[in-house]
């Protein structure tokens, strides 16, 4: 079947309020990340062993509240849900700034702190796309989530830098209350929103549902690969990402600056691949977008193995800027793809069983250690590679890139335990793969 390019469709204003509760509450999230390090490190003396159980606290939420999040996603109005969320951050960076003021912040109550309000990230992360299909048409949800994604890569690439200049500048208590207003200011759009009512569920025991999710995602044919790659590529990325500071200023000769500019790529990256997401998305087969953010990553990986015999900062920042705009398109696509074909009674949990994945970022900084540490750092860079081209070779050899189209999904209202499998296979007229 024919590819044919899919018309423009127009966002509805309550997704708009729902895209600016975003903006407002990754910023925070990112002036929050790169805040409460550096004041544990420059203003409190935290060591190295103290700084890395502070960011293990930041980001053990990743791992351990996405399927509760998930749970809980599907069992309560998602807005409030997020809401929520948003208050809780915005009650742990406040207590921050208040123990920032009096003088009484110590790196172990910035770890507590700062887990609280990572969870609130982690829940915010959850409850949002399971919340835009339910605001915005199906042709729009790939549109609808580059502009979600859009708003992650520019406070991605801003919020860390003011975050870290208000800290430098003025000190703690000002970065903490920009966070603080902005999470203030999410939790405001959000309840702006008018969510529409979902059919009630029967409730059962927790880890019955849990499974129930887990057992849709893991048996989809669309959606078990996509799971898949995610944690492979996100091993991948921080076994490269791990290894390249270290690699890059001894290696490429690079001083702090330099660093700096080249990991930036990343996000110019992202940012650029955001934009470009809806053109994209109207103009290739489906599954084609699909597959393109896992063989940018491996070309990524490629680029900056490459300057092991070739030392060139240019060529490892056009790999940074690759292994930003491409697998971009990944989470956009993917996200949408798991929106079109999971039922809407089982989308909390599956979204957070996608969110999870992301507790694979510390098996790879643990690789690039134990690898780095035998073998020096040009071996992670190789060892990455290796890593992506397997997560390029899972995605690749599943359906999911055959698809000439967005998938039609299932009833959105139907009762999620007739949900536990999908109903259609991947050859039906729905899922008609685009010629090769």
């Amino acid at each position: 079947m024919s590819h044919t390019p899919l018309p423009h469709t127009p966002l509805p204003p309550a997704f708009t309020r729902l895209a600016a509760a975003n903006l407002a509450a990754q910023s925070a999230e990112q002036i929050a990340l790169a805040a409460i390090p550096i004041v544990a490190v420059l203003g409190l003396g935290a060591q190295e062993g103290e700084a890395g159980l502070l960011q293990t606290a930041l980001t053990l939420p990743f791992l351990i509240a996405a399927i509760p999040a998930g749970l809980l996603a599907d069992r309560l109005p998602r807005r409030g849900l997020m809401a929520t969320a948003e208050l809780l951050r915005a009650a742990a960076l406040a207590t921050i700034l208040v123990l920032a003021v009096l003088g009484q912040a110590s790196w172990p109550l910035l770890a507590g702190l700062g887990f609280l309000s990572a969870c609130g990230t982690v829940v915010f992360s959850v409850a949002g796309p399971a919340l835009v299909p339910a605001l915005v048409p199906p042709a729009a949800l790939g549109a609808a989530n580059a502009r979600i994604e859009l708003a992650r890569t520019v406070a991605f690439a801003g919020g860390p830098a003011l975050g870290g200049a208000l800290v430098g500048w003025t000190g703690a208590g000002p970065a903490f209350a920009v966070a603080v207003a902005l999470s203030l200011a999410a939790a405001l759009a959000l309840a702006r929103i008018a969510e529409p009512p979902r059919p009630a569920v029967a409730r059962r025991h927790p880890w019955r549902e849990i499974r129930e999710g887990a057992a849709f995602a893991v048996r989809h044919p669309l959606l078990r690969p996509v799971l898949a790659t995610q944690v492979v590529f996100n091993t991948a990325f921080f076994l490269l990402l791990a290894a390249f500071v270290p690699y890059a200023a001894r290696h490429l000769r690079l001083d702090a600056a330099g660093i700096g500019v080249v990991l930036g790529l990343y996000g110019f990256g992202m940012m650029v691949g955001a934009l470009l997401a809806p053109a994209i998305l109207r103009r290739l087969p489906f599954g084609r977008v699909v597959g393109i953010g896992p063989l940018a990553g491996l070309s990524a990986s490629a680029a900056v193995a490459l300057t092991i015999p070739v030392p060139s900062a240019g060529l490892a920042g056009f790999g940074l800027f690759l292994l930003g705009a491409g697998p971009i398109l990944w989470v956009i696509s993917t996200t949408t793809l798991r929106q079109a074909v999971t039922p809407a009674p089982l989308l909390g949990r599956v979204s957070g069983l996608s969110v999870m994945t992301q507790g694979a970022r510390p098996v790879g900084a643990a690789l690039a250690a134990l690898v780095g540490g035998l073998s020096g750092a040009e071996a992670c860079l190789v060892l990455a590679v290796v890593v992506f081209a397997l997560q390029a070779l899972l995605i690749w050899t599943s359906p999911a890139v055959r698809l000439a189209h967005l998938p039609a999904g299932p009833d959105h209202g139907s009762d999620p335990s007739s949900s536990s499998s999908p109903s259609r296979s991947p050859s039906s007229t729905s899922r008609q793969p685009c010629r090769m």
